[in-house]
């Protein structure tokens, strides 16, 4: 069988930079984020609240990027997208770099920030590492490689965010992180000073990745802080939006009205357990909750901080304040209704399923517990196509060491990707997560989402099957006849 992927349809992978860089040389160690101290916290290791790896013996992508860029040009890939780590490039406050703020209503809805401040910025960020990136982007581009940068991707510099004092203190003592409004302003700068530095090199932005993933540290979700603290979560998700806003008008003001600005948001469709008026009801309220709240923030301007009804506002400086989506799918929740209006997500069905069970539908889980649900993908396109922004699929992948689910998920999710290009979506990639295993965060190297097999102690990387497969679909720019009966729900995952 043939399949109809455009013919300039994106196939790439995706990576962020503190789950690869490290591992190999001193230059590589960046202990200056909130990531590098929660990972190494004693009392988080004693807990359990870590898995005791840490991010300096990872796969090592700051010194063997080159070989890594080989194996994703031995894919046939034709775009990459990365992150750059914040506190690599300032590993010192940047406070004291004044920039002119308008602020109304406790809401901060403009940064000024003009060439002499990038400048200043300059005189204080790391030399070498900049360097060290152009580098890594330039042998991509060499490459023939489409570029998205994606600018946040998760870690905090620590003069920033220190988790450990906001853990400790309840959130009375900082640096807070998203929780504090300045951060909104450094981030400002920061995405500034990145477009302004790597410009030439990048084809496509993203201020950050998954804010609500960002924000769900303050609902003790096991990320820094891991408090549970209504009030910060509500504070940070309103920060994430701003800062995303005001990075997004940066990027435009350093390279230009018609450079590609968008988002990257971790998209989990929620399903009713049945049809019935109160669980559909469940469904929609979930999904509004999840996602929409914020794309109707950043499109139409319309702010409901999480969803929850509280003083929803107009705001034209969040209004029009995304070029492009990037979806993150991996699978659904499923949803009941509750008694008082809300809903409970259902144990034994899509995130909340446990590693070597199928889940209640029979389906195969990952070892990360998540259910194996690729016509999902076509739920996530469908909740946001009424913002018509251009989409694509910026991480799909499985926790899957045997690459026993992999191969059947990868073709699955791929042909119904296809299914909703036929329909005329504006579908424009596929960016697999990931080509190699890396740091699962505080999971660490036990959940294996690589195309390539990662030994952490010798470095060597060895395709798995998946990577072979997804190296035909990529040379035919879809699915081939023998791997057809791959898109059916196969007997031996039963």
């Amino acid at each position: 069988m043939k399949m109809g992927f455009p013919r300039s349809f994106l196939w790439g992978i995706s990576m962020a930079a503190f789950q690869y860089e490290m591992g190999i040389s001193r230059e590589s160690i960046d202990q200056n984020s909130d990531w590098y101290v929660w990972l190494h916290d004693k009392r988080n290791l004693e807990s359990g609240a870590v898995s005791g790896d840490l991010p300096e013996d990872g796969p090592g992508y700051w010194d063997l990027y080159k070989e890594d860029h080989r194996r994703g040009e031995w894919l046939g890939l034709n775009a990459w997208r990365t992150s750059v780590e914040w506190s690599r490039i300032f590993p010192n406050p940047t406070f004291d770099v004044k920039v002119a703020v308008l602020e109304e209503e406790g809401n901060i809805i403009d940064v000024d920030i003009p060439e002499e401040i990038l400048h200043e910025l300059d005189k204080r960020a790391n030399k070498e590492a900049v360097n060290h990136y152009k580098k890594i982007f330039k042998d991509l581009k060499n490459r023939g490689m489409k570029l998205i940068l994606n600018i946040y991707h998760w870690p905090l510099p620590l003069w920033i965010h220190d988790p450990i004092k906001v853990r400790d203190s309840k959130l009375r003592e900082g640096p807070k992180g998203w929780v504090d409004g300045r951060t909104v302003i450094e981030f400002a700068k920061f995405a500034a000073y990145v477009s302004w530095k790597f410009g030439e090199y990048i084809d496509m932005w993203s201020t950050m990745n998954e804010p609500n993933v960002v924000w769900r540290a303050y609902r003790g979700t096991g990320f820094p802080p891991n408090i549970r603290s209504m009030h910060g979560c509500e504070k940070a998700a309103k920060h994430l939006m701003e800062a995303h806003a005001r990075a997004y008008d940066q990027i435009k003001r350093v390279l230009g009205k018609r450079t590609r600005v968008g988002v990257i948001y971790a998209v989990v469709p929620a399903e009713p357990i049945d049809e019935s008026e109160e669980n559909l009801y469940a469904s929609w309220r979930a999904n509004y909750e999840h996602t929409l709240w914020f794309f109707n923030a950043i499109i139409k301007g319309e702010h409901d901080n999480l969803g929850l009804g509280k003083n929803v506002q107009s705001r034209d400086d969040l209004r029009e304040r995304a070029d492009w989506i990037g979806i993150n799918y991996y699978s659904r929740i499923v949803v009941e209704a509750e008694e008082n209006g809300g809903y409970k997500i259902l144990r034994n069905y899509g995130f909340r399923c446990k590693p070597g069970k199928n889940s209640r539908d029979g389906r195969p889980v990952s070892d990360i517990g998540w259910e194996a649900y690729p016509e999902g993908i076509v739920e996530a396109i469908q909740l946001l196509e009424k913002y018509n922004r251009p989409m694509a699929i910026t991480e799909n992948g499985v926790a899957d060491k045997r690459d026993r689910i992999r191969p059947w998920l990868l073709v699955s999710t791929i042909h119904h990707l296809e299914r909703k290009l036929k329909k005329g979506r504006n579908i424009f990639g596929y960016f697999h997560w990931s080509l190699l295993d890396n740091l699962e965060w505080y999971k660490g190297f036990r959940m294996r989402f690589g195309l390539f097999h990662v030994d952490m102690k010798s470095k060597k990387r060895t395709p798995r099957p998946s990577a072979y497969l997804y190296r035909d679909i990529i040379e035919l720019n879809g699915i081939p006849e023998y791997l057809s009966e791959y898109i059916k729900y196969p007997n031996f995952l039963s």
